[in-house]
């Protein structure tokens, strides 16, 4: 309007100056004026917005098309976890292809480890098959781990990843180990009953007393050089539901990964491979967690795939405390992703 106002300005300066006109054709003539651009200026407005949205959207198009523009999370490269062969793990391309792998292949000899869980009563079996059977039957995943009894690597999905968590918390906290001997599970500080945390007394797929299971039984031995890479590897592995480490195994998340540290450890897997698989197994696990973290070092102008496993799970990013920090510095809102699991069976 303030260039209209001075075209009209500029015009009864110029009739003044002529002194031809009189001062009601000069109102009349500007009202005539500002009328026409009422009508004008909103097909021009619209014309405008038209072309320059049409320029828009080819000039980008053609630039996405070769490369010249990347939308962050889109590239190929993203998440570059690698298993222990070399190869790069596949990625999700339809749901978070910045984050969660299409498998996470288990290098661990499993053999006959779920029919002792049921011969013990670990596992009950009326129990563990009802639960299943309710929530729509036991998975081809379940039946191999629960009764093959020569069962090699495993692989882990989206679809079954709920699934080995479960038998991972229940081998977890039977299988005999320092950690639930020594650590922080019997320390005074904590009360020095692990019956009371949610990994022992939450598992209640079991025949008996908890405690008649807990820490008891041999079914996976290490060597002490073994021994010190869990427990090196679980004290820089955090979980978002608490602020413990995997070394503080007090809920089914945290029992669940000691148990598959002690089988990646046994099969003599190294640290940082270790810290791969333990990152791909909690994007299943915790899904939107990964994709908030992934989000905020975008923001920070760092690749999500750049950053390594280790530094991922530690207590900064993935701690209950680490990820409300992360969540709270976001400018906008915190991303979604539907999946992963709660604390209980």
């Amino acid at each position: 309007m303030s260039c209209c106002n001075k075209k009209t300005e500029d015009k009864i300066k110029e009739s003044e100056s002529r002194g031809v006109e009189t001062t009601d054709s000069r109102h009349h003539k500007e009202t005539a004026m500002i009328q026409t651009v009422a009508v004008l200026n909103p097909w021009k407005a619209a014309t405008l917005v038209v072309t320059t949205a049409l320029i828009f959207t080819l000039a980008f198009g053609t630039l996405l098309a070769t490369g010249v523009i990347q939308i962050a999370g889109m590239s190929d490269a993203t998440m570059a976890m690698k298993n222990m062969s070399g190869d790069e793990m596949k990625k999700d391309q339809t749901v978070l292809p910045s984050v969660m792998p299409v498998s996470v292949p288990l290098p661990i000899t499993w053999g006959d480890i779920g029919t002792k869980m049921l011969a013990s009563g670990v596992i009950d079996e009326q129990k563990f098959t009802a639960l299943y059977e309710s929530r729509g039957g036991v998975s081809d995943t379940i039946k191999t781990m629960l009764y093959d009894t020569n069962v090699g690597e495993l692989t882990m999905t989206k679809e079954n990843a709920q699934d080995m968590l479960n038998l991972f918390w229940a081998f977890g906290v039977a299988n005999k180990n320092p950690v639930l001997s020594e650590g922080p599970m019997v320390d005074e500080k904590y009360g020095g009953d692990p019956s009371r945390f949610a990994a022992t007394g939450g598992w209640n797929l079991r025949t008996g007393d908890i405690m008649d299971h807990y820490n008891n039984y041999a079914w996976v031995s290490l060597t002490p050089e073994q021994q010190s890479r869990v427990e090196t590897v679980s004290q820089g592995i955090f979980r978002p539901c608490c602020n413990n480490s995997t070394y503080f195994p007090d809920c089914n998340h945290g029992m669940a990964m000691l148990g598959l540290l002690e089988l990646l450890a046994a099969n003599d897997v190294s640290e940082d491979d270790m810290y791969d698989i333990a990152l791909g197994v909690n994007t299943y696990w915790f899904p939107g967690t990964y994709e908030t973290i992934a989000a905020f070092t975008a923001e920070k102008g760092v690749d999500f795939a750049d950053i390594p496993a280790k530094e991922l799970l530690g207590d900064g990013l993935s701690s209950a405390s680490g990820f409300a920090a992360v969540k709270s510095s976001l400018a906008g809102p915190a991303p979604t992703q539907q999946g992963g699991g709660g604390c209980s069976v």
